[in-house]
């Protein structure tokens, strides 16, 4: 699975005039398939991205060796700046997306979407769950644009007592 040089429309706001431009913008970036290899790319990603929910190395080394799980990394120059996995479980029904991220210095173009939909494709089933900080705003704006919708909310599930709020997409609902 690759996608190379993504264009990605972005809205731009001029003022005074209040006027909302497209504007395309040429992202040079991969999405590879990661593995083992990527491990310390991977800690340094996680702990930048969620300083307070970063894996442990134990589960970082098993999301990167278990068989069946996707996981996919966005690189761009060289640099990983996003990391999914995506966990399916057909005997479930649905799988379920365990996490994303992007670097805080490339979000807002379009990589984290990319990186959504590519996971989303290589999944084998049809319901997608995923679960996000009910504080998270950006992210849930995000998977509300790629056709999630919330379905449940886990009370205090982070460390720190935040809730998670539990999402749901069926594959062919909304831009995907």
């Amino acid at each position: 699975m690759r996608a190379s040089g993504k264009v990605v429309p972005l809205k731009i706001y001029v003022q005074p005039f209040n006027l909302v431009l497209p504007l395309l913008i040429s992202i040079k970036m991969d999405i590879l398939p990661a593995n083992l290899l990527d491990i310390n790319a991977l800690r340094h990603l996680e702990k930048i991205c969620f300083p307070q929910d970063a894996w442990p190395l134990l589960d970082l080394v098993s999301v990167l060796s278990f068989a069946g799980v996707v996981r996919l990394k966005a690189i761009e120059q060289g640099q990983m700046i996003g990391f999914v996995v995506g966990d399916p479980r057909p005997h479930e029904g649905f799988s379920w997306i365990a996490t994303i991220c992007v670097l805080p210095e490339y979000r807002g173009r379009g990589i984290g979407r990319a990186l959504l939909e590519a996971c989303e494709n290589a999944l084998p089933t049809q319901l997608i769950h995923l679960c996000v900080r009910i504080s998270n705003e950006e992210a849930i704006r995000m998977y509300k644009m790629a056709g999630y919708y919330n379905i449940d909310r886990w009370i205090k599930y982070y460390t720190d007592g935040e809730d998670g709020l539990v999402m749901e997409k069926l594959k062919g609902n909304g831009a995907n």
